[in-house]
């Protein structure tokens, strides 16, 4: 019974607790009427634990404090309730003033916190959040604030506690636990910092790309860790590699010597990076210093008046950067970050000297191996003079070119890169421009190509289209080009090819397409629809559906060359692209022209080419074959042979359905409407199957 007894005490009291707590929380509201709510019922919850113990014969004193408005009366118990509730209203309003003044002036102290750590003073910094926090305890960004600061300042374990103190104020602060997982990771607690990190993913999924990037620097780190105790291990056990590259690194810090010293002396050192152990020993004993801050070596990386000898030198370092390097991601880090690569490599990769360049491309290949190295180029390279030395490849033979201008367009998938490429296109554009003006028969066409197509995937941004299109010498060049490589189509063919994919993705954009380059451009898509390359073909009438709408007269020179009549060709030999082509050039064509919807009721017999339209699987077909079918409907006598089908049920099945564009509906329901007009039989037909209920939402739209 005792056992039962003391349970049931235990319960009684923690949920006493529970509500106590809840009731806390309610003083603590920013809301005049939960304050004083919570105030009363915490006086009667006291009062009753107090009773409750006295008829238990609970032998416990209670210290109560009991919460009462300020300065009431003694004889307060015989307070009218009134009084004694409006009293509290006044507490519970003034420590409502209280907390708002302190929220202000906590504010204020976090601004000038903000403004010190953006100045580096992280002293000061904390100063002023401590401050804020005397002013106001529970505001949760001035504990975060402050962790961060700690965190410059080394003082891992301080971080540590205000991130707790953060999450006590919100459990659900994913900046607390990105600091608490900064500061584990500094403090070495890898399994903590990853536990961290997989926390912030859980309150909000949408962060898993920047999850993903804190878990990779986890690993990294801890990897270098084991790196650098194996590399230890191996130095105190007297390795003979392991002391030779010590001892030959102490050499090579000599200051003054030959160009010539230090190449065999760096020469010696890559021969001698065969394993991480090697690797990891070069980066502990200051490898890297010691070549990047060597004069001599310096003087060896200038881009003009080098001599022989230099040019060795210049080699050699590229080199040795490849050995220590290789299977090494916090090497190639420090690479980057430390020496001055992010600023030499596109000048070395420009280099007149074909070793040089060579060796230069070799290192930004592997490199570029990893995602984290790819985030170290976007991160530190000056990216407009690296895609510039990327592009001079251009002029080498293929398989140099091929490679230098396949890490190109890999740079260009990168997420980081295109956003770079938006932000900077205007002043990228005039080296793009360059490539387009290169005379394809000295530069490398399967590279020429590859860079052609980087350019259309980064054209499909709407911003970027339009950059391009403003940019007169762009387009230009683009249709330049277009006709160098029609002169040997056999040869050019490709380029031709990828070239075409490129201005039809620059067309799309029709409030910016001048029509004067959008007449030249139509004019030569014109003349390559006598290829017999189907490609080439399909992707001339692609543009050609693009650029008619520019211009009548457009139009009216494509009729004068025939275009009707290619169109409806490829609708009857083509694939279903070149027919999509074909049916919008001439829904466009008919649209504007008497002449070319005569044209296309005397080509296309009993209009039975675009009525199997009707049934095709592709939306954008059925909607332009529909409103080239209402367009023909107004060619005299063009219904008369229509009678017979079931072109009625199809229009109307079409101006009802439900497709995913309206286009369908209204252009089949305007098609319906010219039907019904142009031969009163037809007007039948539709009472019979029901539809003029159909057509009635249709029918405005009949001009």
């Amino acid at each position: 019974m005792m056992a039962d007894d003391h349970e049931k005490d235990l319960q009684r009291f923690l949920k006493n607790v529970d509500e106590i707590t809840n009731l806390i929380q309610e003083m603590n509201s920013n809301d005049p009427v939960t304050q004083q709510k919570a105030v009363l019922e915490t006086e009667k919850k006291l009062q009753l634990m107090v009773e409750e113990q006295e008829e238990d014969g609970c032998r416990t004193t209670l210290n109560k404090t009991t919460i009462s408005p300020p300065q009431a009366p003694e004889n307060a118990d015989e307070m009218n309730p009134d009084a004694f509730l409006a009293c509290v209203e006044k507490d519970a309003q003034e420590r409502a003033k209280r907390r708002r003044e302190n929220r202000i002036l906590a504010d204020a102290l976090k601004e000038k916190g903000n403004e010190a750590f953006a100045k580096g003073d992280y002293e000061t910094a904390i100063l002023h959040y401590s401050k804020g926090l005397e002013k106001l305890k529970d505001m949760q960004v001035l504990y975060t604030n402050r962790a961060q600061a700690y965190i410059k300042l080394g003082d891992y374990q301080k971080a540590l506690v205000d991130c707790d103190w953060a999450l006590k104020c919100d459990d659900k602060c994913t900046k607390a636990y990105f600091h608490m997982g900064k500061a584990h990771l500094a403090l070495k607690n890898y399994s903590v910092s990853r536990e961290c990190y997989q926390k912030i993913l859980e309150i909000n999924p949408k962060l898993q790309s920047q999850v993903k990037e804190y878990l990779n620097q986890v690993d990294l780190q801890e990897k270098v860790d084991l790196q650098e105790k194996e590399a230890l291990e191996s130095l105190d056990s007297g390795k003979n590699t392991a002391m030779a590259t010590k001892n030959l690194l102490e050499t090579l810090s000599k200051p003054g010597q030959t160009p010539l010293f230090y190449a065999g002396g760096i020469e010696i050192l890559t021969e001698m990076m065969k394993d991480c152990t090697e690797r990891t020993l070069f980066r502990t004993h200051g490898g890297f210093s010691i070549i990047s801050d060597n004069e001599v070596i310096q003087r060896c990386f200038s881009t003009t008046g080098k001599d022989a000898a230099e040019e060795i030198v210049c080699v050699a370092v590229l080199k040795l950067w490849q050995a220590v390097c290789s299977e090494n991601e916090e090497n190639q880090r420090l690479l980057v970050t430390h020496t001055d690569i992010a600023r030499l490599l596109p000048s070395l990769l420009a280099s007149r000297v074909l070793v040089t360049q060579q060796q230069s491309l070799a290192l930004l290949l592997q490199i570029t191996q990893t995602e984290n190295g790819w985030n170290l180029v976007i991160s530190h390279f000056d990216l407009t003079r690296l895609l510039e030395a990327l592009l001079s490849f251009l002029d080498f033979s293929d398989k140099k070119a091929n490679t230098a201008i396949g890490l190109l367009t890999d740079l260009a998938l990168e997420e980081r890169f295109q956003v770079w490429f938006q932000a900077n296109l205007p002043g990228v554009l005039p080296a793009l421009t360059g490539v387009l003006k290169r005379e394809p028969k000295i530069t490398s066409p399967s590279a020429l190509c590859q860079c052609i197509a980087m350019m259309s995937d980064l054209s499909a941004d709407p911003a970027a289209r339009e950059h391009m299109l403003t940019h007169d010498e762009f387009g230009d060049a683009c249709l330049s080009l277009l006709v160098s490589c029609e002169e040997d189509m056999d040869l050019f063919r490709e380029v031709a090819y990828t070239l075409l994919g490129l201005i039809m993705n620059l067309s799309i954009q029709a409030p910016f397409v001048s029509e004067v380059w959008a007449m030249k451009v139509s004019r030569k898509c014109l003349s390559l629809l006598s290829s017999k390359d189907g490609g080439i073909l399909t992707r001339a009438a692609g543009v050609l559906s693009r650029t008619l709408s520019s211009s009548l007269k457009i139009v009216e020179e494509s009729l004068r060359a025939g275009i009707v009549k290619k169109m409806i060709k490829f609708l009857k030999t083509g694939g279903q692209t070149a027919s999509r082509y074909a049916i919008k050039t001439l829904a466009i064509c008919t649209n504007s022209c008497h002449e070319a919807r005569e044209e296309v009721v005397r080509l296309d017999k009993n209009l039975s080419i675009l009525i199997k339209l009707l049934t095709s699987e592709d939306e954008v077909v059925v909607g332009n074959a529909a409103l080239c079918l209402g367009n023909c409907m107004e060619v005299p006598n063009a219904t008369s042979s229509l009678l017979k089908t079931d072109l009625v049920k199809v229009l109307l099945k079409l101006a009802g359905g439900d497709s995913q564009k309206s286009a369908v509906q209204l252009n089949a329901g305007i098609a319906l409407g010219k039907l019904c007009t142009a031969d009163s039989r037809f007007t039948v037909q539709l009472r019979e199957l029901h539809g003029l209920e159909i057509l009635n939402s249709t029918v405005k739209y009949i001009k």
